[in-house]
């Protein structure tokens, strides 16, 4: 058994009280305590309590250890520092091989996703690469990616499978997962997405194909456990409602549940499909209708919103937060970090774009990247809040306000990152202990 305790806080964000999403989230639900801070035994959070009660705490649980040892190495001083569970991305795609640099270069010069497709980039040139990087290769570059996420707060993801569209090659990048998840202490929720696109050699086979994720990428998936989740692209142009249901029905068949990369470029009826099924998640919503709206709101399914793909990809349109969240829908945030349309592992920075471009209101956008994004990834029980029994997966942040965490944008705040009771992230070059943005304390 280890006692760790981090202390003299400036104010502990506890989350809301209950597990499960926050509709409508209010500053209540943010659950901002002061006067006290995180015990943790394990992995688990023990308690929430005053300074000196941790310390007792610590001491009385420390008998085997020497006394020259523990006191620097169970008490974390905070020094007046934010204290926050560890933000969760619920929508990335961290297994690729290379960037893509060129389709940024086109897309300023003005180019169209079918002329950067017609020129060789795009995401089937994502998938061409994909194929020749080897599993070892792969674990390497995804690994440095994660830890990047957890340095700037991020201590639970979403990873996609979805740049291999054949079987050996969807199959090798959810192992890259599965190795990842053994090796590290983030917690990884793999997800399915060989309805990502049609990749070129079915291009004029596209039944064969979605006979393909059907029959036999599935099942093969399913024998291995390699995946919680199933996404498709439901798309026009991608995979169609009919498609998409086909392939989420048979996903259930072998215990995935659903997730719907839906209404991104068109309102035609992803959102819909998604509640109707009971999807756990309808991501991107860039174009939404009405009905959609509606639908997501009357269900338990949440909307996952992405305002940094949105933003890199050159778009003055962001999806209708502001709807979705007045009508009561679950609506989380998350990076969609990818090779093409938004190369950034930073939810801060996504829940800084929220707050100016999609009118979040601060304490909406964070909810949005803890508590609700815990429940996109089917991690409600366990993620995005602190209260005795969850995860102890906690940050310490180089400020004093959780409404500095979308205020910064683009900062690296995280000071002390912690994943199951353990450090995954210290101080590093340049941010040192002093380091943190000097706003007033929480009254």
């Amino acid at each position: 058994m280890t006692r760790l305790a981090l202390i003299n806080a400036s104010a502990v964000v506890c989350g809301p009280p209950e597990p499960g999403p926050v509709r409508r989230p209010t500053k209540d639900h943010v659950g901002i305590r002061t006067g006290v801070g995180v015990g943790i035994e394990d992995d688990r959070i023990a308690l929430i309590a005053p300074d000196a009660q941790l310390r007792q705490w610590v001491e009385d649980g420390q008998d085997h250890v020497p006394r020259a040892v523990w006191p620097s190495d169970r008490l974390v001083d905070c020094d007046g520092r934010l204290v926050t569970p560890g933000l969760v991305d619920c929508h990335t795609h961290a297994v690729f091989g290379r960037a893509r640099l060129e389709d940024q270069a086109r897309r300023a010069r003005g180019e169209d996703y079918k002329a950067i497709a017609a020129a060789g980039g795009g995401i089937l040139s994502s998938v061409a690469d994909f194929r020749d990087r080897a599993e070892d290769e792969l674990v390497a570059l995804t690994r440095e990616r994660l830890a990047q996420a957890a340095a700037l707060g991020t201590t639970a993801l979403e990873v996609k499978s979805g740049y291999g569209l054949a079987l050996e090659h969807e199959l090798k990048a959810l192992r890259v997962v599965r190795r990842l998840a053994g090796e590290l202490d983030l917690t990884l929720v793999p997800t399915f997405l060989g309805a990502h696109e049609v990749p070129a050699e079915y291009r004029q086979r596209r039944d064969e194909y979605v006979r393909l994720v059907i029959e036999t990428m599935l099942p093969a998936v399913a024998r291995e456990g390699l995946a919680t989740f199933c996404d498709v692209f439901c798309e026009p142009g991608v995979f169609g409602l009919d498609e998409s249901q086909a392939i989420l029905d048979a996903a259930a068949r072998h215990g995935l549940r659903a997730k719907l990369h839906a209404d991104e470029l068109d309102p035609a009826g992803g959102a819909e499909l998604a509640a109707r099924l009971g999807a756990t998640s309808a991501d991107h919503l860039g174009a939404i209708s009405t009905s959609g709206v509606e639908a997501l709101a009357g269900s338990a399914t949440v909307a996952v919103l992405l305002p940094g793909t949105l933003t890199f990809l050159g778009k003055t349109r962001q999806a209708p937060a502001r709807a979705l969240l007045d009508a009561g829908a679950v609506v989380a945030l998350a990076t969609d970090f990818n090779p093409g349309s938004s190369p950034t592992a930073n939810l801060p920075l996504i829940m800084a774009l929220a707050v100016s471009q999609a009118r979040f209101q601060p304490e909406e956008a964070y909810l949005a990247a803890t508590a609700n994004a815990a429940a996109a990834a089917g991690l409600a029980a366990s993620h995005g809040r602190l209260a005795a029994g969850t995860r102890a997966d906690v940050v310490v942040w180089n400020c004093r306000d959780v409404r500095e965490l979308c205020y910064w944008y683009g900062m690296p705040l995280a000071w002390r990152v912690f994943a199951a009771g353990r450090p995954c992230h210290g101080v590093g070059p340049g941010l040192s202990s002093t380091a943190r943005m000097l706003s007033p304390r929480i009254s």
